[in-house]
């Protein structure tokens, strides 16, 4: 199969961001013809001038829509497109030279419908963001199913670094209208509808994440609250790990009251242990000591906010019964 890449980028207010992507598309080692569709999502701050500005060394077009949602507008992106494959980016992320050579690469020696690949922090990135990127991709938060190359087969595939063939997008309508989410429930339809996914741990993007402390906690808060849901819609992929960063929390402060009205620390002491452990592996990782610190402090926002998140949804779908749509009407765009 002759595969024809299309790269499908949804943009909101980031102009900035746009020129970035774009450059680093410019940039690819990858000799074959592809394509970039840029679809601006309603901004106020169009990025139209930008992509102008690459028409003469690109294939590029673009596209302006009222905001919907940027699973709507990568839908509306994919059905535009004029490749057969489509490559699916955040505006706020940047590839490195040989991303199209090794997704080429990786394709032509196994084809699948759909994949993804992992995210990794640019010399570039705040410290912040460096910690926050640890914190999302490291082995002792996430599994390192994000960053690393563990879970390569049965991998769910996220949006900022995602390929999708056009048979698996027709076939499935793609993206739904909930947002955090939408990635891994497209991921489950796609398993549903009989095709395979996988990761391919060469093809990384370097994913920015236009963070702050306070935003990083809103974002991860989502995701803890989006869980429940997908679980109720496809509940053959609920698992036990889900509650963990729920029980860390709650463990956390009952070991601190054990501590204070008992003495009895040794439940404490094993939480100090695992931060002793996650500010040395970010240390390892990063080289960098004020990283390091960073990631704990990441890392405790991120199990604080989704844990608390998921146990939020959790009791509002499975105690009072409520739908996910009424009670979490911010969690879901309307077309």
């Amino acid at each position: 199969m002759q595969i024809k890449f299309s790269i499908v980028v949804p943009v909101y207010n980031r102009p900035d961001e746009v020129a970035e992507l774009l450059e680093s598309i410019l940039k690819q080692t990858f000799q074959e013809d592809f394509e970039v569709v840029i679809v601006e999502d309603g901004s106020t701050l169009p990025s139209e001038d930008i992509v102008n500005s690459y028409k003469d060394t690109l294939n590029i077009s673009y596209y302006f829509k009222p905001n919907s949602g940027p699973g709507d507008s990568r839908n509306y992106g994919m059905k535009r497109a004029k490749g057969n494959y489509y490559l699916i980016f955040d505006s706020d992320c940047i590839l490195p030279p040989q991303y199209l050579t090794e997704v080429s690469k990786a394709l032509q020696h196994k084809y699948v419908a759909c994949f993804g690949g992992p995210d990794a922090a640019h010399s570039s990135f705040t410290t912040i963001q460096k910690a926050i990127s640890y914190a999302m991709t490291a082995f002792l938060t996430t599994g390192g199913i994000r960053g690393g190359k563990n879970a390569v087969n049965k991998f769910q595939p996220r949006s900022f670094n995602m390929g999708i063939s056009k048979e698996a997008f027709e076939k499935t309508q793609g993206f739904g209208q909930i947002h955090p989410g939408e990635d891994p429930d497209l991921t489950i339809r796609i398993w549903n509808a009989g095709y395979e996914t996988i990761l391919i741990p060469d093809a990384y993007v370097y994913h920015k994440r236009r963070i702050s402390w306070g935003k990083f906690h809103t974002q991860v808060n989502k995701f803890g609250m989006v869980r429940p849901i997908l679980n109720l819609w496809h509940p053959e992929t609920a698992k036990l790990t889900y509650w963990f960063p729920t029980v860390f929390c709650i463990g956390f402060i009952i070991s601190t009251v054990l501590s204070i009205f008992f003495a009895f620390h040794w439940f404490l002491i094993g939480y100090a242990v695992y931060f002793v452990a996650i500010l040395l592996d970010a240390l390892r990782t990063t080289k960098n000591i004020k990283i390091a610190f960073l990631s704990v402090i990441a890392v405790c926002i991120q199990f604080y906010g989704y844990g608390i998140g998921f146990l939020k949804s959790t009791i509002a779908l499975k105690i009072f019964k409520q739908k996910p749509e009424e009670r979490f009407p911010k969690l879901f765009f309307k077309k």
